[in-house]
């Protein structure tokens, strides 16, 4: 590593708040697969970026259980899903001023790599994993809450019901929701659809419509009222 990556990597860990004992780890974090043609030994983010979902998760479940304490758990897993998603990591790479320091081949940066939505994300979770790794829980919790607790309290409303069924099934560690159609009446120009939906071992609701999605939409909130996810007036 060159005196000049080594304090740029100095300038990014003082915008982070750590001091890495390990600058290789940081290095790492921000390396992108596409450096590996110039540079076949380097270890590319993606075995960080993995750890740093796991890390990101747990600290945001941490901090939605305390900032919504009334919250039920669909609620909270709208929030979880919405902090944890890649757009939002890209939002806050792009806070920090990550894509600059990303390391990437001459190809990939002429293309628009370093202001990539996929790459940001990726990155920003690679270089949580790299903070849990050389400075531990307490100090990578520290850096999410900086980032991520002004956006705990953003507007999350209720979509349609088939994703909120998917979001509610995913926050819970179900499969996603298996739909299937029951049965189908009337004459091609005026069908009529009876669908049942089913999420883990819960026992499955039916809805009816005259497509076949308006009947998932309804078997989906069906399950939600049933569950108390979804108020009936929604």
């Amino acid at each position: 590593m060159t005196s000049a990556t080594s304090k740029k990597l100095d300038t990014l860990a003082k915008k982070l708040g750590h001091t890495f004992a390990d600058q290789d780890l940081l290095s790492c974090a921000l390396t992108h697969s596409s450096a590996k043609v110039r540079m076949p030994k380097m270890h590319d983010y993606e075995r960080l970026e993995f750890l740093g979902d796991r890390v990101l998760g747990l600290v945001v479940a941490e901090m939605l259980l305390a900032e919504f304490p009334k919250a039920n758990e669909g609620e909270l897993a709208r929030r979880f899903n919405r902090l944890v998603q890649k757009d939002t990591c890209a939002k806050v790479a792009e806070e920090i001023g990550l894509g600059g320091y990303v390391i990437m081949s001459a190809n990939e940066a002429s293309s628009g790599g370093r202001a990539k939505r996929k790459i940001l994300g990726d990155a920003c979770e690679a270089v949580l994993g790299a903070l849990f790794l050389d400075g531990g829980y307490d100090v990578t919790r520290n850096v999410i809450r900086t980032y991520w607790a002004g956006r705990l309290a953003d507007d999350v409303p209720l979509r349609d019901a088939k994703t909120a069924l998917q979001e509610w099934a995913q926050g819970r560690g179900f499969d996603l929701p298996q739909y299937e159609v029951s049965s189908q009446a009337g004459p091609d120009h005026d069908p009529h659809f009876t669908t049942s939906v089913k999420v883990g071992a819960l026992p499955p609701t039916t809805g009816e419509g005259a497509s076949k999605r308006a009947a998932q939409q309804a078997a989906a909130k069906a399950l939600l009222i049933r569950e108390g996810v979804w108020k009936d007036a929604d």
